[in-house]
């Protein structure tokens, strides 16, 4: 019996959303997750490492001209979780665009998206493991203890506060991000007000000056904003956690609106905003990528004990970032080996209700993380960070096809689009991934890491070739099953 034939007896058993779950993944999970909590974990995905510790690096670089890249990639970045967001609302899944995936373009299409963004937040989450013991030997205490080990601790202590249960796990979100919100509105007030008095900050006097006195806008030129596109788009990489956060919330078709639709003016407030405050308070050749741009900032303010906040901030982002990745590879993995397209102990669940097969296999490759750390700790940040890029792209691209393909049958009477809709359809989709390409291409202009990491494409294509040939005689064995129990509903 062919996929497609599956496909379409789903379609026709599904009069509206309501029916659930609609995808074998869905089944199991508990609905502990609040409006509070789904609301909070979208802030926390707009505010990560990818701001914390990357603005350092990228501001040292492209210069204020970081703000503008920020800007740009949060609009396609708003527009794919826009997308997303539509989908969700659609049908609520907890296998979000990898449900959607299967549901529009076939298991191929979800295989894809599935293992892309397993890519994705297993870099990342190395990435933050990194960040964390970075910002840990901060402090002289623990300068003397080795990266990797710090990078180990942290790891260890997150993934067993990822295992205990949903409830726990939105409720540790909620206040992360509420440090976190409250950490950059702070700022974002110290800054202005520094700015307006001019007051001196580390024997220079904050200001306009401070861009243009120290080559200006963009004093790397147009190329040093361009080669900074890919680790801006790392910067987003979580935002599509609104969907897969969806599914374990009782009332989705109502919160996830409401999140979706303020991320906007969160990246153009925290994202921008920040970068050219930090801007006009330093020349950005002060910042580096070894150290939060704020924890420089502060520190560099002479006033005691500032510093240290900061980084405790910044570190409990980092842990945020970590925690995030977790939870969502866990409910992904979960819905692609119901399916058949990932491993089997993916799906197991505990009495918690939680996912701890998918979120075991991505702490797995946070272990390698850990070895990366030991063996390039100056390195490890940005090698992952390039290769994680790759993921997000690839999973972004995949929700704007599968987005297509949903409107297409929208268009053929098959399904009703929501009212809560991507505006602009077909062309915002086509103009979004070309972009997403084109910044994926853009890599090849850095010798150094990108044309390193596009390197790794063909690889990459390799391994999921390789493991679709593998699975998918278990993925046919599935959809006959699938298939199976919709007719027997009949």
């Amino acid at each position: 019996m062919s996929k497609e034939a599956a496909n379409t007896a789903l379609d026709a058993s599904r009069t509206d959303a309501s029916q659930t779950p609609a995808d074998a993944g869905d089944a199991g999970y508990s609905k502990d997750l609040k409006a509070r909590h789904v609301n909070m974990i979208a802030i926390g995905g707009a505010i990560g490492t990818g701001l914390f510790l990357g603005a350092g690096g990228r501001l040292h670089s492209a210069g204020p001209a970081l703000a503008i890249a920020y800007l740009v990639c949060g609009v396609f970045a708003y527009l794919v979780v826009r997308a997303l967001g539509e989908m969700v609302v659609y049908r609520p899944s907890s296998g979000s665009f990898v449900s959607y995936a299967r549901e529009f373009l076939g298991e191929k299409g979800a295989y894809v998206a599935g293992w892309m963004y397993f890519l994705n937040w297993s870099m990342t989450g190395i990435a933050d493991i990194t960040a964390i013991a970075l910002y840990t030997q901060y402090w002289s205490a623990f300068t003397t203890i080795p990266q990797w080990v710090l990078a180990l601790i942290a790891l260890a202590v997150v993934l067993g506060v990822n295992l205990i249960s949903v409830k726990y796990f939105g409720e540790m979100e909620f206040w992360f991000a509420i440090i976190k919100v409250a950490t950059l509105v702070a700022f974002l007030f110290v800054g202005i007000f520094l700015v307006a008095t001019q007051h001196p900050i580390d024997g220079q006097t904050p200001g306009l000056n401070m861009i243009t006195e120290h080559g200006g806008f963009m004093p790397g030129g147009t190329m040093s904003v361009v080669l900074v596109m890919q680790g801006v788009v790392f910067a987003y990489a979580a935002l599509e956690l609104v969907g897969v956060a969806a599914g374990e919330t009782a009332d989705p078709q109502k919160v996830v609106p409401r999140a979706v639709n303020s991320i906007m003016w969160r990246v153009g407030l925290f994202y921008c905003g920040s970068v050219l405050l930090l801007a006009l308070l330093l020349p950005s050749s002060v910042y580096s990528s070894n150290e939060s741009p704020f924890v420089t900032l502060f520190s560099k303010l002479g006033v005691g004990g500032i510093g240290d906040i900061m980084n405790l901030v910044v570190l409990t982002a980092a842990m945020s970032s970590l925690n995030s990745g977790l939870y969502s590879t866990g409910r992904i993995l979960r819905s692609m080996a119901m399916s058949g397209s990932a491993p089997k102990f993916t799906a197991r669940m505990n009495r918690s209700q939680v996912p701890y097969g998918g979120i075991l296999l991505t702490a797995g490759v946070g272990v390698l993380g850990v070895g990366l750390n030991y063996l390039l700790p100056h390195d490890a940040f940005e090698i992952v960070i390039e290769v994680s890029s790759i993921g997000i792209i690839g999973t972004w691209v995949m929700i704007m096809v599968a987005h297509l393909a949903f409107v297409r049958r929208a268009k053929q009477g098959l399904i009703k689009r929501p009212s809560f809709r991507l505006p602009w359809s077909p062309v915002t989709e086509i103009v979004t991934i070309v972009f997403l390409l084109l910044v994926l291409g853009l890599m090849w202009n850095d010798p150094d890491t990108g044309r390193k990491t596009l390197m790794l494409i063909p690889v990459i294509a390799v391994l999921l070739v390789a493991g679709w040939f593998a699975a998918r005689r278990r993925i046919q064995r599935e959809a006959t099953q699938e298939l199976a129990k919709l007719t027997d509903g009949e």
